[in-house]
């Protein structure tokens, strides 16, 4: 599956962004949906997901309340929806897709596609 990310760009504090992820190739409805994030000279983390149907969503604790991840799989389309945003949000956003399920969704090593990511800048 080939993924293309979209809708970064520059934000004030507390102001809202939303990332697109448009799939291609496999089995959209089938993937759990990642996004991760990375920020100069830092790891990799995970940000949120959505489980195949979409019916259950997951979210690192840092952007819980804040951020939405949502799915469109008749469009082969994952969202995310980020509010309320804050300069620690600055990084490059992934999206990828992933096969496994439950505690597997946290880790960047179970997903199989990334997209190229996009650069969420956010400014005071």
């Amino acid at each position: 599956v080939q993924l293309q990310a979209s809708g970064g760009g520059l934000v004030q504090t507390g102001g809202s962004l939303s990332l697109s992820c448009a799939a291609s190739g496999g089995s959209f409805r089938s993937y759990t949906m990642g996004w991760f994030r990375q920020a100069p000279g830092k790891e990799r983390e995970f940000v949120a997901a959505s489980f195949r149907s979409g019916g259950y969503t997951y979210y690192a604790d840092s952007v819980k309340g804040r951020f939405t991840v949502s799915r469109d799989n008749a469009k082969n389309t994952v969202y995310l929806q980020m509010n309320s945003l804050k300069l620690e949000d600055t990084a490059v956003y992934y999206c990828a897709a992933s096969n496994v399920v439950l505690s597997g969704i946290y880790s960047s090593d179970n997903y199989h596609s990334w997209g190229q990511g996009t650069l969420v800048t956010v400014s005071s």
